[in-house]
């Protein structure tokens, strides 16, 4: 007898649907053969779902039994198809009578017929809503993540008897409730607070006007000027997801499987800080699998590149494109996949191997080919891309020595926040037929179109392309810094001083 049941797989971050034929032959010698470009994990979903029919008290067929995986020419992998396949087994054996209409079946199995935790849930109820098909069985500690869409009904399924009894009508399993988005939205857990960075008010400001307006920056100073604690700092001034954010971010978590059991949407925005040893495969992504790195993880989020200069050059090279399209494109035999981009740089390097040029207590070592060796691992195309350039000087201990009235004093990250939900308000509202959440997304032909420069400000711009020889992109990446700094300030138009605060950071790079 042949069953047809429903579920999903993956092309890089799409959805595609599967369906899962079985057909269990009473002719033929006994046997268990899965087709369609199966993987090893697939594979071996054989004896997972023998033992686990098994000892959940259900007998395996000695038939032959044909599972295909439709579309066959489309590579399948993981252990999400237990369900599915297994589902079928017992329905074309005659072990369970599945009710009309087309149903989505997604989980691994353990052993004893429990559902474990299944990554990629999220990217099923994706497919789901799609295909406008309602039903979904899918592991109990995975199905927070499906219940995050309207309209969905998710069953949480603990075992396979369960799944067997709510068939039977013995005991329904409860439909999971959708989750509202809005309640799960929380701030920020924070390493540090910006009032416990003594000094540095120019770097500080850097990551303010950074928080509002999505720039990249990069920062050069000492060691323990205070670069990496100010990097950790800076999730705390940036404002929530909203949702079309959080669902985008949730869809690459749910199949990286960084999606915890029982979670659901993501919650926070992300912060990435791979080791400076990180291959160029696991900063960008691909891979024999073609998955999404740090870069993509970092989606909606913070990726900190501490230690700049030590990353490979081929690693920092193809963060060209990323920096400017905000999606990475990764072509390979198997196929092509775009996984999104669209993230914040934060980059800290010292000033010289040793890291103490320019320092005024300690004497730099490094000789002058040195320093040059150093300073050219970072091209200049990559810098191009760069929007804020910030030096971090030394801290004198005196101003460690902090009383606790001096700093009641400093401004805390809520109160930079303010400023910078302020600013983001202002942007949503100004981008909100295109697309786009922030400054920094903004393409050339739409500065041209909301810059809003004062006659001043435009002669001071091109007065400064003409002395700094600004390139092209560093012409409008420096307006859309002061469309940022007009946006903090409350301001519709871009003026002279606006332009004159985002120069300073842009200066120190093309002088």
């Amino acid at each position: 007898m042949l069953a047809k049941v429903w579920s999903v797989a993956s092309a890089g971050l799409e959805p595609i649907e599967v369906e899962v034929e079985v057909n269990v032959a009473n002719r033929g010698f006994p046997g268990f053969n899965i087709v369609g470009l199966p993987n090893k994990a697939v594979e071996e979903a054989k004896e997972r779902i023998r033992t686990a029919l098994v000892n959940s008290g259900i007998e395996f067929p000695q038939k032959k039994i044909t599972v295909n995986l439709a579309p066959a020419d489309l590579p399948k992998e993981g252990s999400c198809y237990d369900l599915p396949m297994a589902v079928g087994i017992m329905a074309a054996n005659n072990g369970l009578l599945l009710p009309k209409g087309k149903m989505y079946f997604y989980g691994e199995l353990g052993l004893d017929g429990n559902l474990r935790h299944t990554k990629g849930v999220f990217l099923l109820a994706l497919l789901a809503k799609e295909k406008k098909t309602k039903k979904l069985f899918v592991p109990r500690l995975s199905a927070n993540e499906a219940a995050v869409l309207e309209g969905m009904e998710v069953y949480p399924v603990k075992n396979l008897l369960e799944l067997i009894r709510h068939f039977q009508e013995e005991k329904k399993i409860k439909k999971l409730r959708v989750i509202d988005k809005q309640k799960i939205l929380e701030e920020a857990e924070v390493e540090f607070d910006f009032s416990e960075v003594a000094g540095q008010g120019q770097a500080k400001r850097a990551l303010e006007i950074a928080g509002a307006g999505g720039h990249n920056v990069f920062m050069v100073g000492p060691p323990g000027s205070g670069k990496t604690m100010l990097a950790r700092a800076l999730p705390g001034i940036l404002p929530e997801l909203i949702e079309e954010e959080a669902l985008e971010v949730t869809k690459i978590y749910s199949v990286t499987g960084n999606i915890e059991p029982g979670g659901g949407l993501v919650r926070r925005r992300p912060f990435r800080s791979p080791h400076h040893t990180t291959s160029r495969v696991g900063l960008v992504g691909g891979g024999a699998k073609l998955r999404p790195g740090e870069i993509s993880l970092a989606h909606r989020g913070v990726l900190f590149l501490d230690e700049f200069a030590e990353y490979t050059r081929s690693s920092l090279e193809a963060l060209r494109q990323p920096l400017e399209d905000g999606v990475v494109s990764i072509v390979r035999a198997v196929g092509t996949v775009k996984f999104p981009a669209k993230f914040m740089l934060v980059a800290a390097a010292n000033p010289c191997p040793c890291g103490f040029a320019g320092h005024p207590k300690k004497e730099c070592v490094c000789l002058p080919g040195q320093v040059m060796r150093y300073k050219k691992r970072l091209s200049g195309p990559i810098l191009d891309r760069i929007d804020i350039h910030v030096n971090v000087p030394f801290v004198e201990v005196k101003k460690l020595k902090m009383r606790y009235s001096e700093g009641r004093k400093r401004e805390t990250s809520k109160q930079i926040r303010e400023r910078v939900m302020r600013a983001r308000k202002i942007q949503l509202k100004r981008f909100e037929k295109e697309k786009i959440f922030t400054n920094a997304e903004m393409k050339n032909k739409q500065v041209k179109k909301y810059s809003g420069l004062t006659q001043e400000a435009e002669n001071l711009l091109q007065r400064a392309a003409n002395n700094f020889q600004l390139s092209a992109r560093s012409y409008y990446r420096l307006i859309k810094v002061s469309k940022t700094i007009a946006d903090l300030g409350g301001e519709e138009k871009i003026s002279q001083q606006h332009i004159a605060e985002a120069l300073q950071y842009r200066i120190r790079e093309e002088a």
